[in-house]
C-alpha cells in the first residue's frame, strides 16, 4: 500500500508540472497572440517589408526649338558589403578598378572590413560603403558582370565537405550582394558651357524620404527648382533575407511623378552664334569680362545671352568666383553715352527739343559751377543739331539737353525705361540697381551736368538693353521674357507664358524721331561706322564709361558698349555688347571695340534667322577701317 501511495504521490506532482507547463504556455500564447498582437505584428512586418523610396525624375530645359540643353540619366552609386567579402578584396579591387576607374591600392582600402559599434553598443562589421557616385547604367552592368564572374583562387579539392558548403555559400553571396547599386540621377548639360549663367547648376542632397536628389543651384535650374524636380514616389513590399523585393507581398505602390520641362526663348544656334563671337573678342582685347544680349524687341523675347568668363555646369570645379556671376543681371555699370538715348528721347517726348535745333557745345570744353566737362578724344564741336548730338556722342550737347529737361523729369523718364528697377526676369541673383538710380532731390550740384552723359547714374546690361529695345519697339518697354512654357513629360503644355508690355515710355513719334538719330550714330560720319551691315540700315548707340578706382575715375580703365537693332525700321532683334576694361585702356571705345562684335553677331544672325534685307539702303553701310584712334566714345 505505502508503494501504491508513493506512486499515485509522483504521478500527481508529474500532473502538476505538466499542468503548470501548459498553464504558463496557454499564458504566453494569450501574451504573444492577444496582449502583444500589435506590437510583435508591426516588429514581423519590419523585418519582412521595406518602404522603398522612388526618386522623380528631374524634368528637362529646352531651347524654343525643343533641342535639349539640360537632361537627366539614370546612374548608380555603387556601393560595397565589406563583410561579405572576406579576405577577397585582392580579387573584387583588381576585378572592378578599371570599371570604376579607380586606383587599385585605393579601392583594396576602400573594401576592408571596419569594426564599429551599432546602436546597441554592439561590435560589428560596416555593411556599407559607398565605392563611386554617379557610374552610368552601361558601366553598372559590366561591374555585375565581372562580379558575377568573379575568379577566387581557391582549390576546393584540399576541403572537406563541411569546408567546401560553407565556402560556396560564401562565394555565392560575395559574386551577388558584395557589390551593389543604388539608384541615382545625373545631370547633363548637352553642349557643355552654352548658356551656363542662364541654365545654372544642380547640386546633390538626401531628401526627407533620404534618398539622393538633385536641387538647383543657380540659372533656371534654381529659379524653376519646384517645378523641375518632381514628385518622390514609394513602394511598400516584402524582402527575402538578401533584400531582394517579393512582388507577390508588394503592399503599396505610388509612382513618382517627374518633374516638369522648362522650355526657354533661347535659340542654341543664336546663343553659339553669340557666344563664339564674344570668345573671339575676349581672345583679342583680353577683357575682365564680356556680356552679350540678344532680344526680339516686340516681345520682350530673349534668343540668346552671355557672360564671359563663363563655367561648364557639367563639372562644378570649372565654377570660380569670378565667373559664377551672370553679369548681365547681377552687376552694375556706368552707362556711358548709351544713357543719351533716355535723355534725348525724354527731352523729343516732352517737346523741349526737335532733332534739328542745335546745340552749342562749347567748341569741347565746358564749365559749370566749378567743374569742367569735356567731349572725348580731343573734339571741339561747336553748334550741333540734336540729330547731331547722338551722332557725334557729345557730352556737352547731352549736358544741356538734360538741363533742359529739368532733374525732376529726366528722372521719370529713368524711371520710365526701367533704371533702377529689377525687369522681372526669371534668374535668381538680379540686382535692381535702385541705389544707383536715385530720385532727383537727391542729386548733387553736378548731377544735372554728369548724369545725361551716363556719369553718376548705374545700370545693370539688361537694364539698359531693355531701355534701347522699348525705343526699337514704338515707344513700349517690355519685360524680358525668357521661359515660353511648362510642359509635362510627354510634351503637353502645362503653362504657358505671353509677352508683356510694362508701360509706354515715350509716343510712337518720338520712338520714329530717335530711331533716325540712332541710324546717324552707324554711318560713316558716326561713331559705330564698325557696327553697319551690307543689307540692312542698323540704329545704335556707343558708350565708353571711365570706371570707377578706389573712389576715382580711372584714365585707363572703361567699360566699352554699344546696342544696336536692325532693320532699323522693322526691328527683329536688338543686339547689346559690353566689354568691361579691355586691354587697350584709355584707347578703348565702344564703336572700336564692340561695333564689329555687334557686326558678325548680328550678319550671323540675320542669316540663320532669315530676316528680309531692307529694300532701299540709305544708310552709308560701308565698313570703314578697324581702328581706335579718332573714335568718339
Amino acid at each position: 500500500m505505502k508503494n501504491r501511495g508513493q506512486q499515485l504521490a509522483r504521478l500527481l506532482a508529474m500532473l502538476a508540472l505538466v499542468v503548470a507547463a501548459f498553464v504558463g504556455l496557454g499564458f504566453r500564447l494569450v501574451d504573444l497572440q492577444v496582449w502583444r498582437h500589435g506590437e510583435l505584428a508591426a516588429l514581423a512586418e519590419k523585418g519582412s517589408q521595406e518602404k522603398i523610396p522612388q526618386a522623380a525624375r528631374r524634368g528637362d530645359i529646352l531651347d524654343a526649338n525643343g533641342n535639349l540643353l539640360a537632361t537627366t540619366i539614370p546612374v548608380k552609386t555603387v556601393c560595397a558589403n565589406p563583410s561579405l567579402i572576406g579576405n577577397q578584396q585582392a580579387a573584387v579591387a583588381h576585378a572592378l578598378a578599371p570599371l570604376l576607374q579607380m586606383n587599385e591600392a585605393d579601392l583594396f582600402q576602400k573594401l576592408q572590413p571596419r569594426l564599429m559599434k551599432n546602436s546597441k553598443g554592439q561590435t560589428v562589421t560596416n555593411q556599407y560603403t559607398v565605392l563611386q557616385r554617379k557610374v552610368s547604367d552601361e558601366t553598372w552592368q559590366k561591374i555585375s558582370c565581372a562580379m558575377t564572374n568573379l575568379p577566387l583562387a581557391v582549390d576546393e579539392s584540399k576541403m572537406s565537405k563541411t569546408e567546401r558548403v560553407n565556402f560556396r555559400n560564401f562565394a555565392f553571396n560575395l559574386r551577388q550582394y558584395a557589390i551593389f547599386g543604388e539608384d541615382d540621377q545625373l545631370r547633363v548639360y548637352q553642349n557643355g558651357s552654352l548658356a551656363a549663367h542662364v541654365l545654372g547648376f544642380v547640386g546633390t542632397r538626401q531628401n526627407t524620404n533620404n534618398i539622393s536628389e538633385l536641387f538647383g543651384y543657380d540659372g533656371i535650374e534654381k529659379f524653376f527648382d519646384d517645378k523641375l524636380e518632381g514628385a518622390s514616389g514609394w513602394r511598400v513590399t516584402g524582402m527575402d533575407s538578401h533584400k531582394n523585393e517579393l512582388t507577390a507581398y508588394r503592399d503599396e505602390d505610388v509612382q513618382a511623378r517627374d518633374g516638369l520641362n522648362v522650355v526657354l526663348t533661347i535659340d542654341t544656334a543664336v546663343q553659339n552664334i553669340l557666344e563664339t563671337e564674344l570668345a573671339d573678342a575676349m581672345r583679342e582685347h583680353s577683357p575682365a569680362g564680356i556680356t552679350g544680349i540678344i532680344t526680339r524687341p516686340s516681345t520682350g523675347e530673349i534668343l540668346a545671352m552671355a557672360s564671359f568668363p563663363n563655367f561648364d555646369p557639367n563639372n562644378l570645379q570649372t565654377i570660380t568666383t569670378n565667373n559664377e556671376q551672370n553679369r548681365v543681371i547681377s552687376d552694375v555699370m556706368e552707362p556711358g553715352s548709351t544713357f543719351k538715348t533716355i535723355v534725348i528721347s525724354g527731352a523729343l517726348n516732352d517737346h523741349i527739343v526737335s532733332l534739328n535745333d542745335s546745340v552749342f557745345c562749347e567748341n569741347g570744353v565746358f564749365h559749370y559751377g566749378g567743374i569742367i566737362l569735356h567731349d572725348s578724344e580731343g573734339h571741339h564741336f561747336g553748334n550741333l543739331t540734336v540729330e547731331q548730338v547722338l551722332e557725334k556722342s557729345s557730352n556737352i550737347g547731352a549736358s544741356k539737353i538734360g538741363m533742359k529737361l529739368q532733374a525732376p523729369r529726366l528722372f521719370d523718364y529713368m524711371e520710365n525705361f526701367g533704371l533702377g528697377a529689377a525687369t522681372g526676369i526669371p534668374l535668381p541673383g538680379e540686382v535692381s540697381a535702385k541705389r544707383f538710380v536715385r530720385p532727383a532731390n537727391e542729386w548733387g550740384k553736378y548731377s544735372i551736368a554728369q548724369i545725361p552723359m551716363g556719369q553718376g547714374v548705374a545700370v545693370t546690361r539688361l537694364q539698359m538693353a531693355m531701355a534701347v529695345s522699348a525705343i526699337a519697339n514704338g515707344g513700349v518697354l517690355m519685360r524680358p521674357m525668357l521661359v515660353k512654357q511648362l510642359q509635362d513629360s510627354d510634351g503637353h503644355i502645362v503653362q504657358k507664358y505671353e509677352p508683356q508690355a510694362v508701360r509706354r515710355v515715350v509716343s510712337e513719334d518720338t520712338a520714329r524721331e530717335m530711331v533716325e538719330a540712332l541710324k546717324t550714330v552707324v554711318s560713316k560720319d558716326g561713331t559705330a561706322p564698325l557696327a553697319s551691315l551690307a543689307n540692312y540700315v542698323v540704329a545704335g548707340k556707343t558708350g565708353t564709361a571711365q570706371k570707377v578706382v578706389d573712389g576715382k575715375y580711372a584714365n585707363d580703365r572703361f567699360v566699352v558698349s554699344f546696342i544696336g537693332f536692325f532693320p532699323a525700321d522693322n526691328p527683329q532683334i536688338c543686339v547689346s555688347i559690353v566689354m568691361d576694361s579691355p586691354k587697350e585702356g584709355g584707347r578703348a571705345f565702344g564703336g572700336a571695340l564692340c561695333g564689329p562684335v555687334f557686326h558678325n553677331v548680328a550678319e550671323r544672325c540675320a542669316s540663320y534667322l532669315n530676316i528680309p534685307a531692307d529694300e532701299n539702303l540709305q544708310q552709308p553701310n560701308s565698313p570703314a577701317p578697324i581702328v581706335a584712334v579718332g573714335v568718339s566714345r
